[in-house]
């Protein structure tokens, strides 16, 4: 039903110099020896204070970033609209642990939201938890452990971080997604959020929590989920996505000797995702979804299941999402068929964005095919151009 070989829609919004330096990025990311090396040498270079910022700005960033204020996202904002496509600002500063941070990351998050009332382009706003709080008293609170009076405190304003964010979203009518996080400190993620769900959800999902496939447990969290949604009568707003976090997940587990959370294999997780797909699209009375994927037997699978219930391809509960600079051909081709689309779109000051864009070029070389099936299709597009 889509074809997602067609880059003439997926690479419409790049201009020729565009297309030359993705290609020399990926054929880049594509060593995981020179990823390593880059990064190192970018850090040496901004401890020494060397002026390198232009150079990063203009390439890596440029590729994954939309800019490093709200403002300067506009230009891209307005290139992925020329496509059909939207924008999810993402705030992407990680590694944070004030509560001065914290705070700075609520503030933006709200400016976020006051933004895309004004911008039909902008479907979503977004946030990590640990961006709001402290990531060892998350894990206390999710372990049920005492907390001190000192982080009793911390707690509170953290959780009235999340009641100031979901109020505003309800006042302005913008849906938020809460972002997953790693296993030990989801549990009090997840209970925040279905709290917050009840109160805002009644009548549409304006709050998303975050399901990683890639965990053997989150598909039957979604079925509970699902049931809880329709005994309480409102609406259960999830984005699903593979997951981020398995190296780590399962060094810790072999450390502290406790089950490994992560499926035994990918195919389990191709299991358990299309599930997902099968049984949210079944139950949109009761759900609304953000498929999030790099995978385009996903999408395809998206849309099949919604031609065979009937459903709209451009029907409101659900949406694709995809990284920015990432998987043009699914989101792009995507679009043209008349699915609602969006990318993340990380923004924020170079330095503080830097732990993101290494994440991603370190992403790029360890996901099977992910560098080489990038590369071909804009090779196949350059060569489109060049015979046309």
């Amino acid at each position: 039903m889509i074809d997602f070989t067609n880059t003439e829609v997926a690479f419409g919004m790049k201009t020729n110099a565009d297309l030359q330096q993705s290609r020399l990025l990926f054929a880049t990311l594509s060593s995981p020896g020179v990823v390593g090396a880059l990064k190192n040498v970018i850090l040496a270079a901004l401890a020494m204070r060397l002026p390198i910022k232009s150079i990063v700005k203009a390439t890596v960033f440029r590729q994954f970033c939309g800019g490093e204020t709200i403002e300067e996202c506009q230009h891209q904002i307005d290139r992925l609209a020329e496509g059909q496509v939207g924008a999810i600002l993402d705030y992407s500063v990680e590694g944070k642990a004030e509560e001065s941070d914290f705070d700075r990351t609520l503030r933006t998050t709200i400016r976020t939201m006051e933004f895309a009332v004004a911008n039909a382009d902008v479907p979503f706003s977004v946030f990590k938890p640990t961006g709001l709080g402290s990531i060892d008293i998350y894990e206390k609170v999710s372990l049920e452990q005492s907390l001190s009076e000192k982080e009793a405190a911390a707690w509170e304003r953290t959780k009235t971080r999340y009641h100031e964010i979901f109020a505003k979203a309800n006042e302005l009518g913008v849906p938020v997604m809460v972002d997953a996080e790693e296993s030990w400190i989801q549990p009090a993620v997840d209970e925040l959020v279905i709290h917050y769900m009840k109160q805002y959800n009644s009548q549409r999902a304006l709050i998303y929590n975050t399901a990683q496939l890639y965990r053997h447990d989150r598909f039957q969290q979604l079925k509970d989920a699902l049931a809880l949604a329709q005994k309480e009568e409102f609406i259960y707003g999830v984005k699903i996505v593979r997951g981020a976090y398995m190296e780590k997940e399962r060094e810790r587990a072999a450390r502290k000797g406790y089950a490994d959370p992560i499926q035994p294999n990918k195919s389990a997780t191709d299991r358990d995702y299309n599930a997902s797909v099968d049984l949210i699209l079944s139950n949109l009375d009761h759900m609304a979804v953000v498929f999030g994927t790099h995978n385009e037997n996903s999408v395809k699978l998206a849309a099949e299941k919604m031609a065979s219930l009937n459903l709209l391809p451009g029907d409101p509960r659900v949406f694709v999402a995809q990284l920015f600079g990432m998987s043009d051909h699914i989101s792009f081709n995507a679009a043209a068929h008349g699915m609602n689309v969006a990318k993340y779109l990380p923004f924020g000051p170079l330095k503080d964005v830097l732990p993101y864009l290494f994440r991603r070029a370190e992403e790029n070389t360890s996901v099977e095919g992910q560098t080489g099936r990038e590369l071909s299709l804009i090779q196949e597009e350059v060569k489109r151009r060049k015979r046309g």
